[in-house]
Parts: structure tokens; C-alpha cells; sequence
């Protein structure tokens, strides 16, 4: 509830405390004495857009300050997520500076103006004539028919299961599409991976094959020069070897003359050993090394097939062609893996549709019963305000899509008259008519679900007589459990206030300003009586004021 309202500098306001009580609070004043300019300043406070002309002295600030009691709202996790102070006596504040710029505070914190409307929607409902259209949303249809049916808990889980449904949808489209592409290229990357895996890529098989390639292709050449190297070693007179032994014995007797002489004799003796191995070498690969044109061309084969990758895949050399196969690799992996994916979310998926199914058929029988009573709790409250033969029909028409409250669409129907058809709401109610339609759909709210304080600013413009005063009931139980505020003109109605705060204009000099003032009892017969007979008080009119009153 709001407990205190202070505007100050706001057009004809200059300064402005009042306090209010729970309950209902009325306020009156004549015509032009400034209740829209009240209302304005709320609406500032509250999130509405300001400018410059709302200024009284354009070389000061205005401020407008609530405070609301806020406990009863679960509004923790709110503030919490806006990073703001959490205090069961919250302050909005608003100010508007000179040069035009406006600032907003929750809390003495700075806040942008959509948090500051987030919040004052939950703790204040500003309702006029203009409001009726809100009836007309299937958004407000839905909440008027659930809060009777009791379903704001199922509704809370089907709406937390269709979001992750939607998720889910979303993300298992995008996989899908994403397979379908891969698919397209899936069979040619396989092409190109086995084509990489046949060769048994290594990193170091290039040179050996090279190598290999060249021995074969100069097997000839080779065979001539190891003939020649081997008849060089072994040549009985001129031969390596036997020079070698020649030297040998002339270091050997020389050795015996000088000890100094011995070391190289036995280098020279290291020298004829490495060459036999030399010659014995060159013998097995002279007796090994032949012809074989058939390897030779399968080896240039899978050369000439290396290069041919190679330009293929854009790379120099064998490990980055081995990269590329790895990589081809991981590509055909994902895609196998996409489609366990794939086929998991297709699971999860029809797990959350039967959830959603049965949700939406409980929430959909709940509303079936509750529609019949909404109705008739309806009938029964309009009847009293002049309505008696008005008629109301809730169409639930189930659809095939989950949607925001179900797989339902709703319809508000109404006939006005004996003998005429139920059509939808919007088409056929006048604005008097929907002003009562809605009274009567809040008061029967107010009973199941904790609402906003709620002002009423002139929702019974129009009426008289007995109707207003079953306004003014409906008004008074309402306010047994919510807060409710009523801009009035119908002293019936403002007699059932708890408070009553009387509006005006007072003139200084060239100066005019409007104050708001509590009225006591007194004051009270006096405003009731004015608002009976007029500027002239009458016996009479004191006397029906307070028999009001009473």
C-alpha cells in the first residue's frame, strides 16, 4: 500500500505531504480544482513521461516522493536482480531538474524509468475509463479466469516448461538445419578422408620414398659405380687393401725400431678393417641393387598421387596434409555426433510436450469450472449497478500450438439485453457498461489474489441514485482486503472512505495553487452536503450527508 505521497514545484503545486491509511480513500473537489493534476504527479512518480511544462518555477526542481509498504509482494527476487536495497518501506522518487532531464530513484538508488514502471506496476493500479481496454487483451482475460480457477501454480510450471520447450525447439532447429547442410558435404568429406587415409600418412615417409625413388630410377649408374668402387678395394697390385697392407708391414717393422712408430701402425691397421667392411658392403649391395621397373612406377604412382594432395588441400608438405585428414576426421565426428544430439533433443522434447499436454488439459478444466462461477459472480455484481439483464459467456476454444497460458484461445462474451446474442466484449459494451464490467471483475479479483493498490479515478462518472450507491459498496468490500483510492463526484460514494481528501484551488495575490487537504467529520458533512445540493447548504443536505456518513 502507499502510505505517503509529497509532490513539490509540480504545475499549480507547489507543495504537497499527505499520508494515507488502508482501506478506501476518497477524494472530491469541484471541476477544474486540480484532481488531474494530483493524478498527474502520481502518474509522474509512478514512470510517466515529464517535460519541462510540468514545472510551477521553471528555475527550480520539481520532486515527487511515494512511499509504499511492499512486504506483502514478494518482491525480493526483483530488487535483487535490478541490484537494488530491499526495504519493506520502499521510496520512489522523481525528480525533474530546469533543463529538462529527469531522474528516478527506488531506494535513493538511480534507476532507468522501465525498472521504475516494472515496480509501480505491481504496487499500484491507476484505473479509468481509459483503462477498460485491458479487458479486451486475452493477457487480462487469462488472469481474470486463472485467479478464480486457481491456477496460478500449474500456470507457473506450464509457463517455466514452455520455455524450456521453446528452447529446446529452437536449439534442435538449429541442429537440424545445421545437419541437413552437413549432410550435403558429409559424403565428399568422407571421399576425401579415405582418399588421406589410404596413403598411411606419416611425417617422415617423404624422404625415404624419395630416396627410394632415385635408386631405382639410376640402378645402372649405381651398379657401374659400385663395381668400380669394389675393384678399386680389391685390385690384387694397385688395390686399397693391398696398399694398405703394404703400408701396414712397413709401419710394423718400423715399430720395432721406435715405439713412437706404433701408433700408426695400429691407425693404419683401423683404416684396412673399415675397409673391408667397406668392400664387403658394397659387394652385398652391388650382389642386392637390381632392376625392378614395376616398384619404381608404383612408387611414382603414389609420388605423382602425394602432390596431387598436396595441391588439393592447398598444403607444402606431408604434416600439414596429415592435419588436414585430422581435421577431416573430427568434421565426420561432429556430425555423427550431431546427430546423438539431434536425437536426444527430439527426446527431450517429446518428454516436455506430454508435460505441457497434461498441464494444459488441467488448466483448461480448471477454467471450464471457474468459468460458469466467474460469470454468474459477474451477473450478480453488475445486476446491483443497474445491469440486470446483462449476460456474460467465457469461449474457450482449445488450439493445436502451446501458447503463452495453454493450448487455449479465450473469448470475454457478453449481451446486454434479454434476447440478444453474446458477442465478444469489446464490440458491444459501452464505456459506462465497461467501467462496470471491470469494477466488478476487481472486486471479485481482490478476493483471490493480492492486487496493487488500485485508485479509481472517476469509474463512476455517469451514475446515480441506486447504482451509485451499489458502487460504493463494491468499492467499500473491495477495500476490506486491498488498498483503494477513488476520484469521486458522487457523494454516495465518497461517504464510504476511511479518509476523505478534498481538492482545491486557492488564489494569492497573481498567484493560484492547488492543496489537498484531510477532512474531519465535520468538514466532511460539510463536503457531502455541498456535493448534494450544491454551494448553498441546505438542512435537508446536512442532514442526508450525514445520514450518509452513518
Amino acid at each position: 500500500m502507499i502510505t505517503s505521497l509529497k509532490i513539490s514545484n509540480y504545475a499549480l503545486i507547489e507543495h504537497l505531504d499527505i499520508s494515507f491509511d488502508k482501506g478506501m480513500t476518497c477524494i472530491t473537489g469541484e471541476t477544474g480544482a486540480g484532481k488531474s493534476i494530483l493524478m498527474g504527479g502520481l502518474g509522474l512518480v509512478l514512470g510517466k513521461r515529464a517535460d519541462l511544462s510540468v514545472l510551477k518555477n521553471n528555475k527550480k526542481k520539481c520532486i515527487i516522493e511515494a512511499s509504499f509498504l511492499i512486504g506483502s509482494y514478494n518482491l525480493k527476487d526483483f530488487f535483487a536482480k535490478a541490484g537494488l536495497d530491499y526495504e519493506e518501506e520502499t521510496l520512489l522518487r522523481r525528480e525533474i531538474v530546469p533543463n529538462g532531464k529527469s531522474r528516478a530513484f527506488i531506494n535513493d538508488t538511480p534507476v532507468n524509468l522501465d525498472l521504475l514502471v516494472s515496480l509501480s506496476d505491481v504496487l499500484i493500479d491507476v484505473h479509468s475509463q481509459l483503462e477498460n481496454q485491458s479487458l479486451f487483451k486475452n493477457e487480462y482475460q487469462f488472469l481474470v479466469l486463472d485467479a478464480v480457477a486457481g491456477n496460478q501454480e500449474i500456470l507457473k510450471v506450464y509457463k517455466n516448461k514452455l520455455s524450456k520447450y521453446q528452447n529446446t525447439k529452437k536449439e534442435y532447429d538449429q541442429l537440424n538445419q545445421l545437419n541437413e547442410e552437413s549432410a550435403k558435404i558429409q559424403d565428399y568429406n568422407q571421399f576425401l578422408y579415405n582418399e588421406l587415409t589410404v596413403e598411411e600418412l606419416t611425417p617422415d615417409m617423404m624422404t625415404p620414398l624419395e630416396e627410394e625413388i632415385d635408386q631405382l630410377s639410376h640402378v645402372e649408374s649405381l651398379q657401374q659405380s659400385l663395381s668400380q668402387g669394389i675393384h678399386l678395394i680389391e685390385e690384387e697390385q694397385v688395390g686399397l687393401l693391398t696398399q694398405l697392407s703394404s703400408l701396414n708391414t712397413l709401419l710394423s717393422d718400423a715399430s720395432t725400431k721406435s715405439k713412437n712408430m706404433n701408433i700408426f701402425r695400429e691407425r693404419v691397421n683401423i683404416l684396412f678393417i673399415e675397409l673391408k667392411d667397406i668392400l664387403d658392403d658394397l659387394i652385398y649391395k652391388q650382389e642386392t641393387l637390381e632392376s625392378n621397373p614395376a616398384l619404381l612406377e608404383k612408387l611414382l604412382t603414389r609420388w605423382d598421387r602425394l602432390q596431387s594432395l598436396f595441391q588439393k588441400h592447398h598444403v607444402d608438405d606431408i604434416e600439414n596434409l596429415i592435419k588436414v585428414r585430422e581435421n577431416l576426421g573430427k568434421k565426420l565426428e561432429e556430425t555423427e555426433d550431431l546427430g546423438q544430439r539431434i536425437n536426444a533433443l527430439k527426446d527431450k522434447l517429446s518428454e516436455l510436450e506430454l508435460s505441457l499436454e497434461e498441464l494444459s488439459r488441467q488448466l483448461h478444466f480448471n477454467r471450464e469450472e471457474a468459468s460458469s462461477k466467474l460469470c454468474g459472480q459477474m451477473e450478480q455484481i453488475i445486476s446491483k449497478m443497474g445491469m440486470q439483464n446483462a449476460r456474460f459467456k467465457i469461449d474457450l476454444t482449445l488450439v493445436d500450438q502451446f501458447l503463452i497460458n495453454g493450448k487455449e484461445k479465450i473469448d470475454f462474451l457478453f449481451a446486454a439485453n434479454l434476447g440478444s446474442d453474446f458477442k465478444p466484449i469489446k464490440k458491444v459494451a459501452s464505456g459506462g457498461e465497461m467501467s462496470r464490467i471491470m469494477l466488478s471483475i476487481k472486486a471479485i479479483l481482490s478476493q483471490f489474489k493480492q492486487l496493487p493498490s488500485i485508485v479509481f479515478d472517476e469509474i463512476d462518472m455517469g451514475v446515480s441514485g441506486t447504482v451509485s450507491n451499489e458502487i460504493a459498496n463494491i468499492m467499500s468490500h473491495m477495500s476490506e482486503n486491498m488498498q483503494v483510492f477513488t476520484i469521486t463526484h458522487l457523494p454516495q460514494v465518497a461517504a464510504k472512505g476511511k479518509q476523505h481528501f478534498l481538492v482545491y484551488k486557492e488564489v494569492r495575490g497573481n498567484t493560484t495553487t492547488t492543496k489537498l487537504k484531510e477532512l474531519d467529520q465535520e468538514q466532511r458533512v460539510k463536503e457531502l452536503a455541498q456535493m448534494l445540493s450544491g454551494e448553498e447548504l441546505t438542512r435537508t443536505a446536512l442532514d442526508h450527508a450525514k445520514q450518509l456518513l452513518n
